[in-house]
C-alpha cells in the first residue's frame, strides 16, 4: 500500500527532486502559477500584441516541475496547405503517468520565421504543456 500524503505545492519544496515525487493536481498547481515577465515574448496580432512563451523557456519549466517527462510528435498530416502535427506529453506523478496531447498547424509555405515541421511542433508542445496548466493565465484577460 502506497502511504503518498498530499501536500500544497505551497508546503513542499521548491520543485520535485525526483519523477513520480508529486501527484498530478501539485504538478499542475505549479506549472499554472504565472511566469517571471522575462520569460514571456510578445508579438503582434492584428493591432495588438500578445504575450506568449517561447517552446525553451515552456521546456525548462515543465523540466523543473514534472522532471522526468517525455514527449514525441504523434501525428503528422497534411491537410490542404498546412502541415498539422499532434503532439504528446507524459508525466510520471505520485498518481502514476498522465499522457496530454494537442495539435498545431503552420502553412506549407509559412513565410514567416523558422520551418514547417518545427513551427507546428512549437505550437503542439506549448498547447499541450497547457492541458497541464503551463501559461493558461495568458488567456484570462
Amino acid at each position: 500500500m502506497n502511504n503518498i500524503v498530499s501536500i500544497q505545492p505551497s508546503e513542499k519544496l521548491e520543485a520535485p527532486s525526483r519523477p513520480g515525487e508529486w501527484g498530478i493536481k501539485d504538478i499542475e498547481a505549479a506549472l499554472s502559477r504565472p511566469l517571471p515577465k522575462s520569460y514571456l515574448q510578445y508579438k503582434p496580432i492584428g493591432g495588438t500584441h500578445i504575450s506568449y512563451i517561447p517552446w525553451h523557456r515552456v521546456n525548462q519549466v515543465l523540466s523543473k516541475y514534472a522532471p522526468g517527462w517525455q514527449g514525441r510528435v504523434t501525428s503528422t498530416v497534411q491537410i490542404g496547405d498546412e502541415l498539422v502535427l499532434t503532439y504528446s506529453i507524459t508525466i510520471p506523478t505520485a498518481d502514476g503517468n498522465v499522457t496530454r496531447e494537442a495539435t498545431g498547424s503552420e502553412k506549407l509555405d509559412c513565410g514567416s520565421y523558422g520551418e514547417t515541421a518545427a513551427n507546428a511542433e512549437s505550437q503542439a508542445f506549448r498547447r499541450c504543456c497547457a492541458r497541464f496548466g503551463l501559461g493558461l493565465y495568458l488567456y484570462r484577460k
